[in-house]
């Protein structure tokens, strides 16, 4: 075989579909009979290997844990404890490093799994085929198949490979998964039984090409293996997420810009104390460096916030508690903030935005045009006439219509799982529902109406024909496109079944209607035949057919997704639609579901893959903030409409099930995958709808915009605490006096009394209106101006009451510089206990609850516990021998305890006027 011919990117991509068979099966040197000879099957696999997907390796653990520590912050901790070590401090240094190892493994854990989504893909495409080997027909698994060979299929095979299709006989393949098509494609090779498309010819419009992964849904064919393994359709989808790169989220890039921010100015403020210290004279005997030590490390420590990362993760695992009771599963913890800020959410339509299952919802029979209600295979729904129901029974012509999609069908519902399925294909389980939703059976009808003789759907005659023993005589029914049925109409049959003359400017009329819908339409006919005829030919039907009546099908938006619309509409987040569906199709469902026309445009604007792929980067730019539904889209397309909307500064969220959805949810800020999707999508997604209803993303991104604020209440309690240590540290170094705080009580106090104090913030409930707000901006810093003045505002009041308490208790009579020190710090911890009160909706509940108001008060139990908590702790830490040997504490009395609540009373004050220019909530 040419080394071109199985190496060839571009002949892969570009040639099969638009070459004849015979030129295909003379390039891989194969018999259109007889397939390869097993002797070359064995040296093409060895040759080229099996078809399977490959899977990069990934990181090992050990790599991954050491790749926790690489954060700014946590290398500057790790610096002061080595320091610590070297001059012979052991202990400080342990803590410090236990400290950081334990933010690192916290980490960690929210890590471990490594990623799965090219095993996933992999799993996708391995199934079993049959394949034509040396003139014999042969079971094989689909990963000894090669280029070259020659497969066959029928009904319920998953395609194995991409093959070029040499034979077809009624052969329809579920491409869903691949290109967005809500229904089976009918595959066909034209009269010739050779068909050659355009090179340009669309991947979901190529009806002599089945691609790997794809599902027979009815039918046989037989195909060339054209590419196998990554060099398949699927295979280039799994290269497209090996090789993207994860984005960093709006949350980690804010946190990284803080703490670099954040870890010039301690560096600065370190190197400053250290200066300053080493130039003072120390006694004799005493080591100058090791006395300018100290106060850089415990200011190192008292402006890092190490319990900050704790208290994210904590605060995001909340969320995604939250979320999972909403139906939503979040697979990465970082995703539950980032959704709360999504400004753009790109959809999926089928399965999605849709019902996946195709509904009948307009009849146009005997010169009436009858509405159909009800979604889905379920019979519930009736037929309407001017909006009121109506007898079916009344009206003959409307009756034999439905009665003739009833029984000139192959498929059946089946109730299943509480929720009907069409056994077969979705259009004919389309027309099922809607003949029982008028009370006929299909069982009843087959008994009374046996069936004789039937002509299948072929492509190119464009209908199936069946005929039935009827109780008057024998009748041949036919459904199909338009074109090919209503041609082959004399006459049709008013609304009460008395012969009439064919309209056909107002059937074609009807049909323009419907299709400005969206809606898919079938033209229903029937014939009566002499008793003698027991069989039907394609010449029975070339003329004298009666004309039934239209039926108009459509896979309708689900009622709660048009809700969910309209709320994320509401909240200032653009909804969009991506799909690979047909145009107007997708059109119809953006309109019923009230996509709003955007800001450049008053008119709902559509964009096909084919446009798209013309365009430049400035036009697609324009095309993604103008357009609202972007239709018959590749994979590729998806993930530069991603990444356009990205540039523009938003914030995306891409919905998907299909692994043609893989990179743009990979791609997009946050991907969101529907509970019954493919497994490959899942892998690449960060949160999965367990409901597949797009009605759960509103709720979770709710949930996100609250975790939010929750985080914001977080940095804007712990941030203040550093902030006072810090300033204690730096002042009292350049006064020359002692620490009023050392490093090992910073620790404590960052890590134990904070993380239990913050944490109930994790547990607050969302702010009223929400979701009336508009996203926030995606450069808002985590710091703003008004936040900025918040912490410094409590930070001073902080640092007067450590240094002023300190200051005051050692030069009292009874005061001691290990008792100064720990009622500076309980002095401290009170004040912070209110200042946590004015941060949390615990008190606004409480008043609004005793005004009358009947919303439920949450939060507290979590609020009440952290304080609890953070009391008993404070008790252990003055009053425990061995916590006093470790932190250099001293017990308190009575007197001492309440002197600290009183000086901790002012914070009321200071956290009222702070809350009036940084509303907390």
């Amino acid at each position: 075989m040419p080394a071109t011919a199985a190496n060839d990117v571009d002949v892969a991509e570009q040639s099969w579909h638009y070459l004849e068979r015979s030129k295909v099966a003379t390039t891989l040197e194969t018999n259109l009979e007889n397939g390869l000879d097993p002797a070359e099957v064995a040296n093409r696999q060895q040759q080229f290997g099996s078809n399977e997907l490959t899977v990069k390796a990934g990181k090992p653990a050990w790599l991954k844990f050491i790749l926790q520590f690489n954060q700014p912050l946590l290398i500057i901790l790790l610096s002061a404890g080595l320091i610590k070590a070297l001059i012979g401090e052991w202990l400080n240094a342990s803590v410090i490093w236990g400290v950081t190892t334990t933010n690192a493994i916290i980490s960690f854990v929210q890590e471990a799994g490594a990623e799965k989504k090219i095993d996933a893909l992999a799993k996708a495409v391995t199934t079993e085929a049959t394949v034509i080997r040396g003139g014999k027909k042969l079971r094989v698994p689909s990963k000894e198949l090669v280029v070259g060979d020659l497969v066959t299929l029928t009904s319920g095979d998953k395609v194995p490979a991409d093959l070029r299709l040499i034979k077809v006989r009624d052969l329809q393949i579920d491409e869903s998964g691949l290109t967005g098509e809500s229904v089976a494609v009918e595959k066909e090779l034209g009269q010739s039984g050779d068909l050659v498309l355009p090179q340009e010819t669309p991947l979901a419009e190529r009806d002599n090409m089945a691609y790997a992964g794809s599902f027979v849904t009815f039918g046989q064919g037989s195909g060339i293996v054209i590419a196998i393994a990554n060099k398949t359709e699927t295979g280039k989808i799994s290269q497209l997420l090996d090789r993207h790169i994860d984005l960093t989220t709006p949350l980690t890039r804010k946190f990284n810009e803080f703490s670099q921010n954040w870890l010039l100015f301690v560096l600065g403020m370190a190197t400053l104390t250290f200066a300053v210290r080493l130039g003072r004279p120390v006694p004799a005997g005493v080591s100058a460096f090791k006395e300018a030590v100290e106060p850089a490390v415990a200011l190192i420590v008292g402006a890092i916030p190490e319990g900050l990362p704790a208290v994210i993760t904590v605060t995001l695992a909340v969320g995604v508690s939250r979320m999972a009771t909403r139906h939503a599963i979040v697979r990465k913890l970082p995703a539950v903030e980032t959704l709360g800020g999504a400004t753009v959410v790109c959809s999926d339509k089928t399965g999605t935005l849709t019902e996946n299952q195709m509904t009948v919802q307009e009849i146009y029979s005997g010169g009436e045009s009858y509405s159909v209600t009800g979604t889905g295979y379920s019979p519930e729904g009736e037929i309407q006439l001017n909006q009121l129901p109506i007898n079916v029974s009344q009206s003959p012509t409307l009756q034999e219509c439905l009665q003739a999609g009833l029984i000139c069908n192959d498929s059946h519902l089946e109730f299943k799982d509480n929720n009907w399925i069409a056994i077969g294909d979705p259009t004919e389980g389309a027309l099922i529902a809607a003949a029982k939703k008028a009370e006929l059976s299909q069982q009843v009808l087959e008994k009374s109406m046996p069936r004789l003789d039937s002509i299948p759907f072929e492509s190119q005659f464009q209908y199936m024909a069946t005929l039935h023993q009827t109780p008057t005589g024998k009748v041949l029914y036919v459904k199909g496109s338009v074109e090919s049925v209503l041609s082959r109409c004399g006459s049709s049959l008013d609304t009460q079944g008395n012969p009439a003359e064919v309209d056909r400017e107002q059937a074609h009329h009807q049909v323009d209607e419907m299709a400005k819908q969206g809606l898919r339409v079938l033209a229903i006919a029937k014939k009566v035949v002499p008793e003698s005829q027991n069989s039907v030919n394609h010449s029975d039907l070339e003329s004298g057919l009666i004309f039934l009546g239209l039926q108009g099908m459509i896979d309708p938006p689900r009622a709660e997704a048009i809700a969910a619309v309209q709320a994320c509409q509401t909240a200032g987040i653009q909804v969009k639609m991506i799909t690979g569906d047909h145009i107007a199709t997708a059109k119809a469902i953006a309109r019923r579901m009230g996509f709003r026309k955007t800001k450049h445009n008053r008119e709902l604007v559509a964009y096909t893959g084919a446009q798209l792929a013309a365009m430049d980067k400035n036009e697609l730019a324009e095309a993604v903030e103008a357009g609202s539904v972007f239709a018959r889209v590749a994979p590729e397309q998806k993930l530069r409409l991603v990444e356009a909307l990205q540039l523009q500064g938003e914030i995306v969220a891409m919905t998907g099930d299909g692994v043609n959805d893989a990179p743009a949810l990979k791609q997009a800020d946050i991907g969101i995958a529907m509970g019954s999707g493919t497994e490959v999508s899942k892998e690449a997604a960060d949160m999965i709808l367990t409901d597949d209803n797009f009605a759960s993303i509103e709720c979770a991104i709710e949930e996100g915009r609250s975790v939010y604020k929750n985080l914001l209440k977080a940095i804007s309690f712990i941030l203040p605490v550093n902030g006072g240590e810090s300033m204690t540290i730096l002042l009292s170094t350049l006064l020359g006096r002692e620490l009023p705080i050392l490093s090992l009580q910073i620790l404590w106090l960052n890590m134990l009394n904070s993380i239990t104090m913050t944490v109930p913030l994790a547990f607050e409930p969302k702010s009223p209106g929400v979701m009336q707000q508009q996203p926030r901006s995606a450069n808002e810093p985590l710091l703003t101006a008004s936040r900025i003045k918040r912490i410094i505002a409590i930070s001073l009041y902080n640092w007067t009451v450590i240094f002023g308490m300190f200051e005051w208790v050692r030069q009292a009579d009874w005061g001691t510089i290990e008792l100064a020190r720990t009622m500076a710090i309980q002095a401290l911890v009170m004040g912070r206990i209110f200042y946590l009160l004015s941060l949390s909706q615990l008190l606004p509940s409480l008043i609004a609850k005793f005004s009358g108001s009947k919303e439920e008060v949450s939060g507290a139990p979590a609020l009440g516990v952290g304080i609890v908590l953070a009391v008993i702790l404070q008790i252990i830490f003055a009053n425990s021998p061995f916590i006093n040997g470790i932190f250099e504490t001293a017990p308190m009395n009575l007197d001492q305890w309440l002197i600290c609540f009183g000086v901790a009373l002012p914070m009321i004050g200071v956290a009222l006027s702070v809350n009036r220019f940084d509303p907390p909530n």
